[in-house]
């Protein structure tokens, strides 16, 4: 079972790999909708006919994209109207899925080795800075092993 969630984290790391790149783009202030149909030269009647609304109604979708409440539907039909291919998809903040596993883990580890610590010092058998590390990363490595639901909590 670990090595099949293993292998499930690493596809996930390659599919989601390509979208990297996307971080550094920036969102125009007004939508991607508002820029690329200022930057074709088309009206909003013409985006209009071609999604088959009026003219307020392609306002109404270039606010609320820029609101950032439009829907992945709607986004999907001015792609197509667009004569464009809409895509989305997740960026890890720490590079992979494997790495914000670790870091879950690790932080996980940390809360539970030094609440036990904490016991331990109340009864007079703490440990040492040096094994405290050590037993995090024993810890968090066990915890990112057997992938356990507490990880989210």
């Amino acid at each position: 079972m670990r090595n099949k969630r293993k292998l499930l984290i690493e596809q996930l790391d390659r599919k989601l790999k390509p979208f990297q790149k996307t971080e550094m783009v920036l969102v125009p202030s007004k939508g991607w909708i508002n820029t690329i149909r200022t930057a074709l030269n088309m009206t909003m009647a013409q985006l209009g006919a071609r999604l088959k609304i009026t003219r307020q109604g392609v306002k109404s979708i270039e606010e609320s994209e820029a609101k950032g409440s439009i829907s992945i539907n709607s986004l999907k039909e001015v792609g197509l109207a667009l004569d464009l291919k809409f895509i989305y998809g997740f960026v890890p903040k720490d590079r992979t899925i494997d790495n914000l596993i670790n870091i879950k883990a690790e932080k996980l580890a940390e809360k539970i080795v030094l609440r036990t610590n904490q016991n331990m010092k109340l009864e007079d058998q703490g440990i040492g800075e040096v094994k405290i590390k050590e037993t995090i990363k024993d810890l968090a490595n066990e915890i990112k092993r057997e992938m356990k639901r507490s990880l989210w909590d």
